[in-house]
């Protein structure tokens, strides 16, 4: 019989929370994913907030509770150099998710006597790096040590052999399989000692291979593979100026040479960046970071463009913005450049005839950006939304399009497709005239004065509607609501034009 394979999990309790607000004491404060709540601080949970209630009924335990959206790009970000800290004093950790890592217990464990003073040292180092809360568990497998770790004391050893009688307490929930507990539960097993109870042969034959796993799991007959996780190289690279450069240009030139290093550290790790985010540093300490993404890969061309736009953006904002005359922004004194995401360069490479039309087309989308700026080519996308203006979604070229509001879902009163060729924003004013001239009203029942004659000067050729539409009736101000038309005039141009009160406008124009 081989000898069970000891680990040695580290559990940072609500590191999410702990990405997005720093060091604890947090506020009440809550995470939200599809409106609901995946995780949520101590003193949140004072008030009854759980994860997995809706967000309605999280605020109305506690009506001050602060929401957040989650991110786990944040919390993989943030995690990456403490899992580096933890790599210092013990190589080959590997990451389970941001907050939880594990990690072989033995080559630590030899180094400090035991495996108890091994995951003291740990705890020692973490608490000094300012991760007091951090729980330790040591066990035969990381199932049993991560449950090990959720204990109430910092280090909690399982001595070898013994995962089964000190997981048998535990109920079935700590499985995380909804649908295999919910039915373990209806049945009456309640707890991992109930479940390693039934038979092998009767848990394949009535849950599949999926419920013999489990059942392995909650005997502590863990048998997954620790993979250790090669130390990243260190792809940031940072400049430094004597003296506050204010200008783009003097900055965009300055940091040509970090952003030719940045590419060959990601050149020796045979990986390009598709996500980078630039730090800039002004003479008052104040850091404006920003993530910037790009459509295929980063060049140092692309790295220069953005340290520019960004720096621009900068100087805009402080510009509009009254501030104090004894910290008024005086120019940057330092750039750094960090890569978020990386990909394998082969998957990269041209193609043997070249890349085609969309790499050229690339080349030249990136030159007219570069000489109109960082909005001067966008792209769109459809957004949900009841008018054209909140479904129209314009993104610049190379970031990622993020739809506000759901697309799919339904959205009574919405425009069905074909949608118009050009929206205006905002809505432009239109007069649309009866054949005597007079204004054209609408009674309640949605009728018609009278028909419509003139749009803009031009002659109606022909019109549908109206179509009421009313928005946030709950409002105080009543909400936004109307009546919408489409109108063909003499010119063959196509209307969309909307009707409040006596006023029209028209929201866009087919083409």
């Amino acid at each position: 019989m081989t000898e069970p394979l000891r680990v040695l999990v580290l559990w940072f309790p609500d590191w999410p929370l702990r990405a997005a607000l720093g060091a604890p004491p947090h506020p009440p404060t809550a995470l939200l994913h599809a409106n609901t709540v995946v995780a949520c601080t101590a003193s949140a949970r004072e008030h009854g907030v759980r994860s997995g209630q809706r967000r309605r009924e999280a605020q109305g335990r506690l009506s001050s509770l602060q929401v957040l959206p989650q991110d786990t790009a944040r919390d993989e970000r943030v995690f990456l150099p403490v899992l580096q800290l933890i790599e210092k004093h013990a190589p080959g950790a590997t990451l389970l998710r941001p907050g939880l890592a594990v990690l072989r217990a033995r080559g630590i464990a030899r180094y400090h006597g035991s495996e108890a003073a091994a995951a003291e040292a740990l705890a020692a180092v973490l608490a000094d790096a300012g991760f007091p809360e951090v729980r330790i568990g040591v066990a035969d497998g990381p199932f049993t040590a991560e449950i090990a770790a959720r204990g109430p004391r910092p280090c909690t050893v399982v001595p070898a052999g013994a995962a089964k009688e000190f997981l048998a307490p535990f109920p079935v929930q700590v499985l995380r399989d909804d649908e295999i507990t919910g039915l373990l539960l209806r049945l009456g097993v309640r707890t991992l000692g109930d479940f390693t109870a039934l038979p092998t042969a009767d848990v394949r034959s009535r849950f599949g291979e999926r419920g013999a796993r489990l059942h392995a799991l909650a005997a502590g007959a863990d048998s997954r593979p620790l993979t250790p996780r090669p130390p990243d190289p260190e792809l940031a690279r940072s400049i430094e100026f004597e003296t506050a450069l204010g200008g783009a240009d003097q900055v965009a030139f300055a940091v040509r040479q970090t952003a030719d290093a940045v590419l060959l550290a990601l050149g020796e790790a045979s990986t390009v960046c598709t996500e980078v985010r630039i730090d800039l540093t002004d003479d008052n300490g104040q850091v404006y970071s920003r993530t910037w993404l790009h459509p295929t890969c980063f060049d140092a061309s692309d790295l220069v463009d953005r340290v520019r736009w960004q720096l621009e953006s900068v100087a805009a904002e402080n510009a509009t913005e009254p501030v104090d005359e004894a910290r008024a922004f005086g120019g940057i004194v330092a750039v750094r450049i960090l890569p978020v995401a990386v990909d394998d360069a082969a998957h990269h490479q041209p193609g043997l005839f070249g890349s085609g039309t969309d790499e050229r087309l690339h080349h030249a989308v990136s030159r007219v950006q570069t000489m109109l700026g960082h909005q001067g080519v966008v792209t769109a996308a459809v957004s949900g939304g009841r008018w054209l203006v909140d479904r129209q979604v314009l993104t610049p070229w190379g970031e990622r399009s993020v739809a506000p509001r759901d697309p799919v879902s339904p959205w009574p009163g919405s425009l069905p497709d074909p949608l118009p060729a050009e929206v205006f924003r905002p809505p432009r004013p239109l007069g649309v005239k009866a054949a005597d001239g007079d204004s054209i009203r609408i009674d309640e029942r949605g009728a018609l004065s009278a028909d419509p004659a003139f749009i803009h000067g031009d002659r109606v050729l022909a019109w549908a509607g109206p179509w009421p539409v009313h928005e946030r009736r709950w409002a105080s101000d009543g909400g936004k609501h109307g009546h919408r038309f489409q109108i063909v005039d003499d010119q063959d141009r196509a209307w969309l034009v909307f009707c409040t009160g006596d006023r029209w406008w028209a929201e866009g124009r087919y083409r």
